[in-house]
């Protein structure tokens, strides 16, 4: 294949560990591909005996139709993480445009130093859903069962099951646009 201007061009990982960046003279955006895609905002809600913990993710997709499954990435050396792997399942909500202040608590500050729980119960964000606590404002529920792992950089993959769900409320999205803005 001949090489033109408009042709797309690749990355390439140099010996210093850098990415090497190629572009389209054509092309005038400065967003990694990575940062271009609109992504749906998360939270985790996780526990481990008596420990329980929220936790703000974005890397979560639904990668089966049947049977339902979802792969996502927690973040390495978090609470979260410590809960989900001892406990083996946790729940995704999917959070609400409206919900975008929660994200210094819930993906800015770490769950080993405060109770999110606690805070989030003081300001009567939180409702029971199967034996776990959610935020009752988010749009929709997803219990998750974890049926493997695998480590990815910085992140630990979770492939999970779906074993139940609940739509909770109407609204639009949080997306990673509405925190961009």
């Amino acid at each position: 294949m001949g090489k033109d201007n408009n042709e797309l061009t690749t990355s390439s990982k140099l010996s210093s560990g850098k990415l090497n960046e190629f572009s389209s003279p054509g092309f005038k955006g400065n967003k990694r591909p990575w940062n271009r895609v609109n992504l749906p905002v998360y939270s985790i809600s996780s526990k481990a005996g008596d420990n329980q913990n929220m936790h703000i993710i974005t890397y979560a997709s639904q990668i089966s139709m049947q049977p339902k499954r979802f792969v996502c990435g927690i973040y390495n050396g978090t609470k979260t993480l410590e809960n989900v792997t001892q406990h083996g399942e946790f729940i995704l909500q999917l959070l609400s445009a409206t919900q975008y202040r929660l994200i210094d608590l819930l993906g800015k500050k770490t769950g080993k130093l405060i109770d999110k729980i606690s805070r989030l119960k003081k300001r009567n964000e939180i409702v029971e859903w199967n034996g776990y606590p959610i935020l009752k404002n988010c749009l929709a529920v997803m219990q998750l069962k974890v049926i493997s792992t695998f480590e990815g950089g910085d992140h630990k993959g979770f492939l999970c099951d779906v074993i139940a769900y609940k739509n909770l409320n109407e609204g639009n999205v949080l997306t990673l646009d509405v925190l961009r803005t």
